[in-house]
């Protein structure tokens, strides 16, 4: 059985230690080394970046997110034996686990280490497909000459080397395709590298629950639920026109995977389509000032991460949500793209200035969308408003200052509201 050591990344013929260092961190599968399509997932990245900068919090639960109306960002493994979970509601997160220590998000830390890794893989192959900044499709077919050894080595290589440079871990998922790479990335986190081969791909999934197809929701799977529907085992009971009447372009998808088939590339083309920030208030509120400094921290956040990301955006939308969940939304074009916070903020407080007061509200957010290269952007400045230049020079020196000195260098007193 072909088998990896994880630790000293020698290969070598089955057993459950490392025959060479003894670690027990080794991944056998038949087709391990010819296998090349691999999805590779942070293990949770914004907490762990938390407790690698701050190790006091290194035993402890820790949540990334906002207040008790808010919703949870991630949470370290800590906090996720406790039942915290993604996406969850804040209160719900502290009622599961009181102790647990709230962190607000550093976009724009996350984003430089996230360049970081980036720069690891782009050191394995050309073929990479972010999916957000911490985690990744890559495809290293053709690269076992270049590297000399082959791409399950080079994937283990990676992590050990995050690992080891970034203080940081990851989990691999190794197969013969996208779909069924992204499927074992997430069947033994942390640090883990799980692989699904052509040969064990119909038995792995025979039984498996239709919510482990990337995209199913709530919503998908009450739909499928419906016509008995439940795994894939029930899906490979429909012939692909009976799918595809009943669930349009979704049928002809699932039919497909339900044998484990994905024809999609690893393209590391697709262009990002907008960049945004949102945030639900404690209690709902029409306070002016509130608001404001609300929307001038979300606009430092966008143009934070659009400028991690080398991208400028020419429409500026904002979002509010009433008391009662009615859902507003206002944008704008601007004559040239931006990626500067002054101009962000400016231009969606006059859209806010546009709702007016519509009572109270329990959600704020803006963003940035129609997003291109960062040189086409603020160009031509703003011929009636003269000082926007120099308020574009400031916060230039702003950003070189929190580079250096940290994020909390140089602080706006608008943000403090």
């Amino acid at each position: 059985m072909p088998s990896l050591c994880r630790d000293c990344l020698i290969p070598f013929n089955a057993g459950r230690r490392c025959p060479s260092c003894g670690s027990p961190l080794v991944v056998s599968d038949p087709e391990l080394f010819d296998l090349s399509i691999a999805h590779m997932d942070c293990d949770a990245f914004y907490a762990s970046v938390e407790k690698r900068d701050n190790p006091e919090l290194a035993d402890k639960p820790v949540i990334i997110g906002g207040g008790k109306r808010g919703v949870v960002s991630t949470a370290c493994y800590v906090a996720r034996i406790r039942g915290v979970k993604s996406a969850m509601p804040m209160f719900k997160a502290l009622d599961l686990c009181p102790d647990a220590v709230v962190v607000k998000p550093r976009m724009s830390v996350y984003a430089e280490v996230s360049r970081e890794i980036r720069a690891m893989m782009d050191d394995l192959t050309p073929a990479i497909e972010p999916l957000s900044l911490d985690e990744a499709f890559l495809d290293l077919s053709g690269t076992q000459k270049l590297h000399g050894a082959p791409p399950a080595v080079m994937l283990a290589g990676l992590v050990k080397r995050m690992k080891d440079e970034l203080g940081l871990t990851g989990s691999i998922g190794l197969s013969h395709n996208k779909f069924l790479a992204k499927v074992a990335s997430d069947l033994d986190k942390p640090r883990g590298f799980s692989v699904i081969s052509r040969q064990e791909t119909a038995g792995f999934l025979e039984n498996k629950p239709v919510r482990l197809i990337w995209g199913i929701g709530p919503a998908a799977q009450t739909s499928l639920e419906k016509v008995g529907i439940r795994t894939f085992s029930d899906l490979l009971r429909w012939d692909q026109t009976a799918l595809s009447e009943r669930f349009g372009s979704m049928g002809y998808r699932l039919w497909h995977l339900a044998r484990g088939q994905d024809k999609r590339r690893v393209s590391n083309n697709e262009p990002m389509k907008s960049i945004s920030n949102e945030t639900t208030f404690f209690e709902d509120t029409n306070n002016p000032d509130i608001l404001d400094g609300h929307l001038w921290r979300m606009a430092e956040k966008v143009a934070d991460r659009a400028k991690a990301k080398g991208l400028a955006g020419r429409v500026v939308t904002l979002k509010l949500k009433r008391a009662n969940h009615a859902v507003l939304t206002r944008r704008v074009s601007l004559r040239d793209a931006t990626q500067m916070a002054d101009t962000l903020y400016r231009t969606a407080r006059a859209l806010f200035d546009q709702v007016g007061d519509q009572g109270l509200y329990r959600l704020l957010g803006c963003g940035l969308s129609d997003l291109c290269p960062e040189d086409e952007a603020d160009k031509s400045g703003d011929l009636l408003d003269p000082n926007a230049a120099k308020r574009s020079e400031a916060e230039r020196a702003t950003d070189a200052i929190r580079k250096r000195f940290g994020s909390d260098a140089i602080i706006k007193g608008r943000t403090l509201r």
